[in-house]
């Protein structure tokens, strides 16, 4: 059964046959094109439920893209993807009206998460009880003033106040790995670096998973309500755009 209609504009070939090749075995009827403007051409003839594009292109920006395909087709999802993320970039393609800002390279259940989320009707309001009991746990997907940044392996980055910055995990992408169980922090750290561990995902199997760290920071904060507010995102309300920060740094310079 057809899921719906996913255009996908990336110069790269290895990345649109990735895509059509992930998305298009779940269901999803996937076009690619190479340039910005044969994508805004492709829109203003063709109606398509998400459009899927890179950031740097051959013609025009990624971001002239985003911008203009919202006034021809504004009920089109935005998804953003690039190989060179930065947080102007991502308060930007928020600011535009895109829903999700990711980082390349991302696996393939990772691709079908984010598709996923784009194309769940569940909606995206918690309970008022959830909200009041969790309110300082859980982090809001879809924030213009503090944009997510994506990174490998389901965790994420965003700014947060007083310099400091929230990093995270995105638990639908975790689920992929069987019934999750539990967050474990790895003890005695006052530093985390950038693609290291700084905490595990465990399963009902007993696997567990590394967390890697997106950015080098100083370690200020651990959140101690984790696995409390992960059983009840996965109970009620994983599809309703909720993410789970794990800690606050200070971030430090890459040496």
């Amino acid at each position: 059964m057809e899921k719906g209609k996913i255009l996908v504009l990336d110069d790269d070939p290895v990345v649109s046959l990735s895509c059509k090749r992930i998305l298009g075995a779940e269901g999803f009827n996937i076009s690619t094109v190479e340039k910005g403007e044969d994508a805004l051409n492709k829109l203003a003839k063709e109606d398509f439920d998400l459009l899927i594009t890179d950031i740097r292109l051959p013609d025009i920006s990624g971001m002239t893209v985003l911008k203009e395909a919202r006034v021809i087709k504004p009920k089109t999802d935005v998804v953003v993807i690039t190989g060179y993320p930065t947080l102007e970039d991502a308060k930007e393609s928020i600011r535009l009206g895109a829903s999700e800002y990711i980082e390349k390279p991302f696996t393939p259940d990772f691709m079908i998460n984010v598709a996923n989320k784009v194309f769940d009707q569940k909606g995206w309001i918690l309970r008022q009880a959830f909200i009041d009991e969790f309110r300082e746990y859980i982090v809001p997907l879809r924030d213009k003033d503090n944009p997510i940044i994506f990174y490998k392996e389901g965790t994420w980055a965003r700014p947060f106040k007083n310099n400091m910055w929230e990093i995270g995990c995105d638990l639908r992408y975790w689920l992929l790995t069987g019934n999750l169980m539990y967050v474990d922090f790895i003890k005695d750290k006052e530093t985390i670096k950038a693609g290291e561990s700084f905490a595990r995902i465990y399963t009902s199997t007993g696997q567990s998973n590394e967390l890697l760290s997106p950015m080098n920071g100083e370690l200020r904060e651990i959140n101690t309500k984790a696995n409390d507010v992960m059983c009840a995102l996965l109970k009620d309300h994983l599809s309703e755009g909720w993410l789970l920060w794990l800690a606050r740094v200070f971030p430090l310079p890459t040496k």
